[in-house]
């Protein structure tokens, strides 16, 4: 298998990064190039997708004949959940969302999390950070490698380059970049590695630097 980098295109092959207990496996979907995540524990071989975002076809085949315990929606919006219905349909997973989100997505959400909840993927644990600002009800999820750095995924909340939108709202903006500072660079080390809702993976060791920036141009 291919070394993992996590650039990948629609309609492009996936990528797969491989850890001592968890496989990432990362791939391209829909007109908004969101990216979706299929994590499986390697002791279990239990499957947890994180954002069914489109191309429910591409998400089914990625599943494949393992099942599929779980799909977490990182937030509200359109562009994170329109394949959620189908892929929920045809693998009877569990529903899972941020409290604060979940009347925004059209499929029920089973099991709703707050800040410092876990979600299981096996024998592996994904504990939920509740971000304030792109929604009121975004949440990014850490996966604490015991055998290596920590792996986040950010949904719309961070990218390489600075924090999701937040359409010009500086009370929205202020609210994101302190949840962002505090709550993921204050707690996270640099070599933890960042998978976001669109776009290329970064680490919070590159992206930290920047955060003054980031704040002082308010976007």
């Amino acid at each position: 298998m291919p070394e993992y980098h996590g650039n990948v295109k629609v309609g492009g092959p996936a990528q797969t990064h491989e850890l001592a207990q968890l496989m990432i496996t990362k791939v391209a979907v829909g007109p908004m190039d969101n990216n979706a995540y299929l994590l499986r524990c390697r002791q279990t071989d239990e499957q947890v997708l994180i954002d069914a975002a489109n191309d429910a076809d591409t998400l089914l085949q990625l599943i494949g004949d393992g099942g599929l315990a779980r799909v977490v929606t990182t937030h509200r919006h359109q562009d994170h959940w329109e394949a959620l219905a189908e892929v929920v349909a045809r693998t009877g997973a569990t529903t899972v969302a941020g409290r604060y989100d979940s009347e925004g997505i059209p499929v029920p959400t089973d099991q709703l999390v707050d800040d410092g909840d876990h979600i299981a993927v096996g024998q592996c644990s994904l504990r939920v950070i509740h971000l304030v600002g792109h929604t009121p009800g975004s949440i990014a999820l850490v996966y604490d490698d015991p055998d290596g750095a920590p792996h986040l995924f950010t949904g719309d909340s961070l990218f390489p380059g600075g924090v999701g939108n937040t359409q010009g709202d500086a009370e929205r903006f202020t609210s994101l970049i302190n949840d962002v500072e505090t709550k993921l660079f204050n707690e996270l080390p640099d070599e933890t590695w960042v998978y976001p809702g669109h776009g290329s993976d970064t680490t919070l060791g590159t992206e930290r630097p920047h955060l003054a920036v980031w704040r002082e141009r308010g976007w």
